[in-house]
């Protein structure tokens, strides 16, 4: 119950937040989505930094209180950002002749990033996408299988789908910039939080991460990708 609350909240009061900056300053935008979108993976980064002092404090409790505290505010700035893509304010696209085509690309972009999130999560696991291993170690393992054999994220990977999905169907041009934006934060929370983690802690992990791009598969991978996103092997 406290994990629900907590979700609902960590969701709600961004989304709150962003409806009324919508409302009554709606120029801030696209400033205030990018700021939020900061201050979410700034939250998240404490679930890392904060681990040794949470362990000495809490003990078997750790995970648990730095999951409530940290991961939960932290997903829930950074998913109220790329949902908020569906109706911030800002200049739509003029009705052009490729206008359709654009949102038609979206709602596929957004099929893609359902399906690719459950191949990741059927792979993964819940307890591991859930970081779990970042407090318990005994529970690391490199998973190199299924849609990780071609992409190392496939989750982050969806979240991108998602936010270019959502962009491309609300045809806002704040909401492409946005979208634009979004990988760069993606790129710089694997590569100076969680990769660091994942790296020093996993053998194996760093020829993975040489041979494995982060969120697209190589050309060469792209029929591997559609087969296992469709079929599942």
């Amino acid at each position: 119950m406290r994990l629900l609350v907590s979700a609902l909240a960590a969701l709600g009061l961004p989304t709150a937040y962003f409806v009324l900056l919508d409302k009554f300053f709606a120029a801030w935008m696209p400033d205030g989505e990018i700021v939020v979108l900061a201050l979410g993976f700034l939250i998240l980064s404490r679930f890392f930094s904060q681990k040794q002092r949470y362990q000495a404090r809490f003990g078997d409790q750790a995970y648990a209180r730095a999951l409530t505290s940290f991961v939960m505010p932290g997903l829930g700035m950074v998913f109220a950002s790329i949902l908020h893509l569906a109706y911030i304010p800002g200049p739509h696209i003029p009705q052009v002749w490729w206008k359709p085509f654009l949102i038609a690309l979206g709602w596929l972009s957004l099929a893609v990033a359902a399906v690719l999130w459950w191949r990741a999560v059927s792979a993964l696991g819940a307890d591991y996408l859930a970081m779990l291993h970042v407090y318990h170690p005994e529970d690391r393992r490199l998973v190199d299988w299924s849609i990780y054999r071609v992409i190392r994220h496939p989750v982050y990977a969806a979240a991108l789908h998602i936010s270019t999905g959502l962009a491309l169907v609300h045809a806002n041009w704040y909401a492409l910039l946005v979208a634009l934006v979004i990988p760069l934060f993606f790129l710089g929370w694997i590569a100076l939080v969680e990769e660091k983690e994942l790296t020093g802690q996993i053998p194996g992990y760093q020829e993975y991460r040489r041979s494995v791009p982060a969120f697209t598969p190589r050309i060469r991978d792209l029929g591997t990708f559609w087969r296992i996103l469709i079929l599942g092997a």
